[in-house]
């Protein structure tokens, strides 16, 4: 027992952000006292049930598909930040489903409630809990699913990993669960743009063959939400949505690639080694459903260039700062914010689950076939857009706050040398007055003294 605990402990220690020790008695053949051999149980430690994200601003998400709600607890937001549940709500309309015929049918309002963390429209620095009930299950349509695995879903995995799952509607591996991750974006986006005005825009680029060009310092949200499929190329954007009613149309589904950019961006973040900017935004990004490929910059095409071709030369602006004429590094070089506009990809597969029938096998190891149920994307890319700008904004803010935790603590007793160049676009903070709470007061506080006199005579 004295091992066992001490075991524990280190394991503690060394992983404090482990929610939970997942301890299993596997039984083993182990010896007597008396040389002869029992059984008895060996200890199993699984570590790592993954259901959160970030150190100084950090999420976690809950609840399943078909559950009562889904949500999210987001931890570390400075206080006195405005925060509304409009803004927020906002966010989760573009993800909602049901918002054209590109997207699932199921009918959900989405609406958000703030349970805790803000009081007066006004972050108290506490943990914020946001939560989204669930409206229009129609578990019935997932019975047949409970016996037989979906092709490229992950209800095999899951079942290999945990012995049992939540069927209807994927539980946890359902893109529903990316509410949370949205709501949190909402709030994370507020953060970038109060700090410095910092802007996380996300636009379909590529469904199939069907691309689009688009100039990153013109694109606006307006023109990427003037259209269903979210691309801001209207004349492309007609073609993906002619192929992807095509492919709906016959009971099957559709990939692409989605593009992210984030503009006005301070050079520093990111953290060397392990923690790179670019390799948490995968991890960020890759964690979506779906999710197949992420890349930043030139990313695969960048292979194809030679050094002199692919390097981006350096120049002095107007205002004295150091730039980039080209930016095939995507914002990002040495794993830290450059100060140009961060540009990444994300590929998303065709969805799992299609209505046209698929080989596949039961639970018990037996062949057959199945003809996927319930309502499902025939592209997740429009809807994916929310969710990619939302991980990548969760990840901006959280290397800010770890790069003026660690880096801008002691600027101020610490200034750089002078003629010390600056690097990146000119940025600085962009300080809103905050708004005031004022104490509630009773109506005899509010009463001066010729009040009070008078009412004593």
């Amino acid at each position: 027992m004295v091992s066992t605990s001490l075991l524990l402990l280190a394991l503690a220690l060394v992983a404090p952000d482990t929610h939970a020790l997942l301890l299993s008695k596997q039984q083993a053949s182990l010896p007597t006292n008396h040389g002869r051999r029992r059984t008895g149980s060996a200890l199993t430690v699984r570590m790592g049930v993954g259901n959160s994200y970030g150190r100084l601003l950090r999420i976690s998400t809950w609840g399943e598909s078909h559950g009562g709600g889904v949500g999210v607890t987001l931890d570390g937001v400075p206080p006195r930040l405005p925060i509304s549940v409009e803004e927020i709500q906002t966010e989760l309309t573009r993800r909602r489903p049901g918002q054209s015929r590109l997207t699932t049918p199921r009918d959900e309002v989405d609406q958000v409630e703030i349970l805790s963390g803000v009081v007066d429209g006004v972050a108290l620095g506490t943990p914020i809990a946001l939560l989204v009930r669930n409206k229009d299950q129609r578990s019935n349509d997932y019975d047949e699913m409970a016996l037989k695995y979906r092709p490229s879903h992950a209800d095999a995995t899951y079942d290999a990993k945990y012995g049992v799952r939540a069927v209807a509607g994927g539980g946890r591996s359902s893109a529903r669960e990316t509410i949370g991750r949205v709501a949190a974006g909402a709030i994370a986006k507020k953060i970038l743009k109060t700090y410095c005005g910092m802007e996380v825009l996300c636009y379909v680029k590529k469904v199939q063959e069907i691309e689009a060009v688009v100039d990153h310092s013109e694109v606006t949200s307006e023109s990427i939400e003037a259209n269903i499929v979210r691309c801001p190329d209207p004349v492309v954007a007609e073609q993906m949505i002619a192929r992807v009613d095509e492919i709906r149309k016959q009971g099957n589904s559709v990939g692409g690639v989605v593009e992210c950019i984030v503009r006005n961006v301070p050079a520093g973040l990111g953290s060397p080694v392990f923690d790179k900017l670019e390799a948490e935004l995968a991890k960020a990004c890759m964690s979506l459903p779906a999710a197949k490929g992420f890349e930043v910059g030139s990313g695969f095409d960048g292979t194809m260039l030679t050094g002199v071709q692919h390097n981006d030369p350096f120049y002095i602006d107007e205002r004295g700062r150091t730039r980039t004429r080209s930016n095939r590094s995507g914002g990002i070089q040495g794993g830290i914010s450059n100060g140009e506009t961060i540009v990444l990809r994300v590929a998303f597969k065709p969805t799992s689950t299609i209505s046209q029938e698929q080989e596949t096998v039961t639970r018990a190891g037996e062949e057959t076939k199945l003809r996927g149920k319930g309502r499902h994307d025939p592209c997740v890319l429009p809807r994916a857009c929310p969710m990619v700008d939302s991980m990548v904004a969760l990840t901006i803010a959280d290397a800010l706050m770890q790069q003026v935790a660690q880096c801008e603590v002691l600027a101020k007793q610490l200034p750089l040398p002078d003629g010390t160049n600056q690097l990146g676009q000119y940025t600085e903070p962009v300080i809103p007055a905050a708004p005031v709470i004022a104490p509630k007061v009773t109506a005899s506080e509010t009463k001066g003294p010729r009040d009070v006199y008078a009412e004593e005579a």
